[in-house]
């Protein structure tokens, strides 16, 4: 496929900016903070998900920038204010520009910045610009039935369980995933960015 036969992407790339966290464009740039932040937990061990090992970020950030390049994904950088650092990447996937529709997804934190402000700050960040800026009619978010702590965050935001999607594929270690599917519709949003906000508000 030549790049004159590649969609024109969707969404544009757009840099996003909080009190605690800023999200780029992901760049070949930030593999060397990435490769630090993923050893930080070791979070490739993680059976449940998929994670790049540090050797394999570069492979990583080019993989998601193809699927940029294809109209497939738009990834970025979570890059934490106070030290101005890479500390972690996410992503609108799944992308269906024809029916206004995004994931959310392909997520990951450092272990030091988990359970911080920063994630439900860069998740504020991405539903506001997917709902006011894109003019969505929904975001999903998936995950493995057995991330626990990933699904307690995804019900923390205020999105609700749509269903679990039943063998639904293969993970890296040979087992079938039961994926969780969980939305936010347009018409939630403003409740959902009030309670987000109060979060933030209160340190929650």
């Amino acid at each position: 496929m030549s790049s004159a036969d590649l969609p024109s992407p969707w969404p544009d790339q757009v840099v996003l900016t909080g009190a605690h966290a800023r999200l780029e464009p992901l760049d070949p740039a930030h593999a060397p903070d990435l490769a630090e932040a993923v050893a930080d937990g070791e979070l490739w061990r993680l059976w449940y998900t998929w994670i790049p090992e540090p050797a394999g970020m570069d492979a990583e950030i080019a993989r998601r920038l193809d699927l940029r390049a294809r109209g497939q994904m738009s990834p970025f950088a979570v890059i934490d204010l106070r030290s101005g650092r890479a500390v972690g990447m996410t992503t609108y996937m799944n992308i269906d520009a024809a029916n206004r529709r995004v994931e959310i997804g392909s997520t990951w934190y450092r272990a030091s910045v988990q359970r911080t402000a920063i994630n439900t700050e860069c998740k504020r960040m991405l539903l506001a610009h997917a709902f006011e800026a894109l003019d969505c009619i929904a975001v999903e978010f998936r995950t493995h039935f057995f991330n626990h702590q990933s699904r307690r965050a995804i019900e923390r935001l205020g999105a609700k369980l749509d269903g679990v999607l039943r063998n639904h594929v293969r993970s890296r270690d040979g087992t079938l995933r039961d994926t969780c599917v969980y939305s936010i519709l347009a018409h939630e949003w403003p409740t959902v960015r009030s309670h987000l906000d109060w979060r933030l508000a209160s340190g929650r």
